[in-house]
């Protein structure tokens, strides 16, 4: 049996695959991508391919956003073309993009004025887990809202947190790749050390896994760096695009995190060598260069 109709917005590497998640659980789908080749994959399976984000969201119960930016989730959603001018009053948004915490809150109050309810649930765990529907999300809304949604995220995800009130998904999202970023950059001046100093990378990796120096992220990264795999899981770029926004918040906090302030001035160096399509592992990269001698 058919559940309710989805208006997903954003196909690509994450999005597609959570679009396809939601298909395989029932739901109807009405899509749009600013590519059509992206909703061509859909619409061959039975989704509705629409013009607009205002189309799509014609009639949907749910509106589902995975778009890149701020800007973008302000386009898609409140934009001359946007969901507002097309979704239904107790249609609900799910936005799964990684963006500003306060914008997050300014948006929804806008939705709320047409009567358009919003949830913001930004993800962690990049296109593998996407694929495998083994998502970590992270939620901000009201109770009554979150319960609504919580059937299309059991869809996507294994870990689904419900941390607060609207914009504390995405607060919880910017830890997140604090935490994540942060640990990136110690691996990488790690295994520039013990690379200067002699010491073979993969068996330092191994005497310091399983110590309390283990981490997901040295399992990932650190033979990443020591093999000088820099293909990108996630694209840099998008750390990048993170931790801009994530200094502003701070500046605005008027707190000194200096971790935060380093590694930002690292991915920009990273962006600069025209590495962001690379793995974040490219910090590696960027500190072996700013050496001398």
């Amino acid at each position: 049996m058919t559940k309710e109709t989805i208006a997903f917005i954003g196909l690509g590497s994450m999005g597609g695959q959570m679009a396809r998640h939601l298909m395989d659980a029932g739901y109807a789908l009405r899509v749009y991508a600013r590519r059509a080749e992206a909703a061509a994959p859909f619409v061959a399976h039975g989704a509705t391919a629409c013009a607009t984000p205002a189309e799509a969201a014609r009639g949907a119960d749910f509106i589902v956003t995975n778009v890149t930016t701020t800007q973008d989730v302000e386009n898609v959603l409140l934009g001359a073309d946007g969901v507002i001018h097309g979704a239904r009053r107790g249609a609900i948004c799910v936005d799964h993009s990684t963006i500003s915490a306060q914008a997050t809150r300014g948006i929804a109050a806008r939705l709320a004025e047409a009567g358009i309810e919003m949830v913001d649930a930004p993800v962690s765990g990049g296109p593998t887990r996407a694929e495998d529907a083994t998502l970590s999300i992270m939620v901000g809304g009201t109770d009554a809202n979150v319960a609504k949604v919580r059937p299309l995220l059991e869809a996507l995800g294994t870990t689904i947190t419900h941390v607060g009130g609207i914009g504390t998904g995405q607060v919880a999202k910017a830890c997140n790749q604090i935490v994540q970023v942060v640990n990136i950059q110690g691996i990488a001046e790690a295994m520039l050390y013990a690379s200067r100093n002699g010491a073979d990378l993969d068996k330092v990796l191994a005497a310091i896994s399983q110590g309390l120096a283990g981490s997901r992220m040295l399992d990932q990264m650190g033979p990443k760096m020591a093999h000088r795999d820099f293909a990108a899981g996630i694209e840099a770029r998008l750390h990048d695009k993170d931790f801009g926004m994530i200094a502003e918040a701070v500046e605005a906090a008027g707190l000194d995190l200096p971790a935060i302030a380093l590694v930002k001035r690292q991915l920009s160096a990273l962006m600069a060598q025209g590495w962001g399509h690379d793995d974040t592992s490219s910090l590696f990269r960027v500190i072996e260069a700013q050496q001398k001698g």
